[in-house]
């Protein structure tokens, strides 16, 4: 079924005139906003995109990522999921050992996994409070929000642990989507791009060391990076893309943290088809064209082909996997139930991304390797 004809025969439909006005309003703002930057499609710069190679080795943990080697503590990324309520520190049923926390959290948390040898972390941010979100999600870049004000903190209190920022917009729409919506209930893409480089931008100015588009959005990546070239942050500032990204149900759990389902629909359109190997090979071209640092495969353990394939692809950037919620949640599982032991098969399963060709894991196992690494 189309995204009109699931927008027609939800309640959606009854708001149909009041969302287009809201989208008009909000879209007319936006627009405004960022005009000046938008201008960065235009920049000329000498040389290729992609032949901006400063920030791949700007900081000593990203030097560290070029290299190829057995798995350690420095490959691996956190994710942290940060609301808006800033005392706020709760439990994720369906993601073990996982919480939400608000910003006044996050210093206690981390401390003891940074004297452990923590070393990355990637940052979502969950709006709790309904009126955060809006069609075009003008949220996600907010300074007094929860991922900028994270960055701050973080940079302030922890200043060698390096962030990565996920860039999206599907935590901050009303209607959970990774994009700007046209009134027909399908995903603008030029609009979306627009709106996703400039909270990029955003991050980066607020001090995260990458940033990392998850919206799968064409062209998202060449916009980023102009936009970063004429700020003047491109030397300094990561790219990392989420090139292969597979729509499916691994991601449950993660979108219960994030609060990110979307209203109505799914988000086949724009995230690649399970199978669609071809279509991952040419998005991971696509992405590298434009100036990606890092390529990024997700899920991970079960598109061991596709990692092999972005290695192969990526000869010489470094390749990311992401051991997806659902994969996490599923190992977790089967260790309770007895049979696995967790352990081993967190092992198996982190080893067989990077035999694949990883260098670098997304994975909520990382309070866990920072002790059996030791």
């Amino acid at each position: 079924m189309s995204f009109s004809n699931l927008v027609s025969d939800l309640a959606f439909k009854d708001a149909r005139d009041d969302r287009s006005s809201q989208i008009s309003h909000v879209r007319s703002q936006a627009t405004a906003r960022s005009h000046t930057s938008t201008a960065a499609t235009s920049v000329s710069i000498s040389g290729d995109i992609s032949s901006q190679l400063h920030a791949g080795y700007s900081h000593p943990l990203s030097r560290s990522w070029q290299a190829e080697r057995q798995l350690t503590k420095e490959m691996l990324i956190y994710p942290l999921f940060i609301t808006d309520n800033p005392e706020e520190e709760t439990p994720i049923p369906s993601l073990p050992n996982q919480y939400r926390r608000g910003v006044n959290r996050i210093v206690p948390f981390l401390k003891p996994l940074i004297h452990k040898g923590l070393r990355s972390v990637i940052l979502f941010g969950v709006p709790l409070d309904p009126s955060a979100k809006d069609a075009l999600g003008t949220a996600a870049d907010d300074p007094s929000g929860p991922v900028i004000q994270t960055i701050r903190l973080l940079r302030s209190r922890f200043p060698q642990l390096y962030i990565v920022t996920d860039v999206c917009l599907c935590e901050y729409t009303s209607h959970g989507h990774c994009g700007i919506l046209r009134d027909d209930g399908t995903l603008d893409n030029a609009q979306s791009v627009d709106r996703i480089s400039d909270v990029a931008l955003a991050y980066a100015a607020a001090g995260a060391h990458c940033v990392a588009p998850s919206d799968m959005n064409d062209g998202r990546v060449r916009a980023i990076k102009l936009k970063l070239i004429e700020a003047g942050m491109a030397h300094r500032v990561l790219l990392m893309s989420y090139s292969a990204k597979f729509s499916g149900c691994l991601y449950g759990p993660f979108r219960d943290a994030a609060g990110s389902c979307p209203s109505f629909g799914d988000r086949r359109c724009y995230q690649l088809p399970p199978g669609g190997r071809g279509l991952a090979r040419r998005a991971i071209q696509r992405d590298i064209a434009e100036g990606a640092d890092i390529i990024m495969v997700k899920p991970a353990s079960s598109y061991l082909d596709i990692i092999r394939d972005a290695k192969d692809l990526a000869t010489d950037l470094p390749v990311a996997a992401y051991q997806v919620s659902g994969e996490y949640a599923m190992i977790h599982a089967a260790a309770k139930a007895g049979v696995f032991d967790l352990k081993a098969m967190a092992f198996e399963s982190t080893e067989g991304i990077l035999r694949a060709g990883a260098g670098i894991v997304v994975t909520y196992f990382v309070p866990e390797f920072l002790d059996w690494l030791s």
